[in-house]
């Protein structure tokens, strides 16, 4: 690794409420903050609907990377965080959708709540530059 680290910045961050950075640059690598379903104004999108959210949360995955130099093509790690194992099925689709091969390495796990009650998914993703 070279160079500092570094935070990754948003023009309009809807994490700055809550003292989390988007995510740091740390020589080659991206480490986002997990994104959920939270709108650039801080407002839920998508409340109940698991699929309307799991597009969000990767909008805005795809935003953080591209503020930090890289895209989706580039992810190495994936961590899921699900309120309900039934929407995994989904995850799958998700990752079809929105990775190409090589995909990156995945963990998943059921989770009895998010930080905010209305969100049913998380993703923190590693990626490089």
């Amino acid at each position: 690794m070279t160079g500092p680290a570094k935070p990754i910045t948003l023009d309009s961050d809807p994490l700055a409420p809550y003292f989390i950075a988007p995510g740091w640059q740390v020589g080659n690598l991206l480490f986002l903050s997990g994104q959920a379903s939270i709108g650039e104004d801080g407002s839920i999108v998508g409340e109940g609907d698991f699929d309307a959210q799991l597009a969000q949360t990767f909008a805005n995955i795809a935003r953080v990377l591209a503020a930090g130099g890289s895209d989706l093509s580039k992810v190495v790690k994936v961590t899921i965080y699900l309120t309900d194992m039934a929407n995994f099925p989904k995850i799958v689709e998700a990752r079809q959708r929105w990775f190409t091969p090589p995909y990156p390495a995945d963990t998943t796990l059921e989770v009895r709540s998010l930080a905010l009650p209305e969100l049913m998914v998380e993703i923190d993703v590693i990626a490089a530059v």
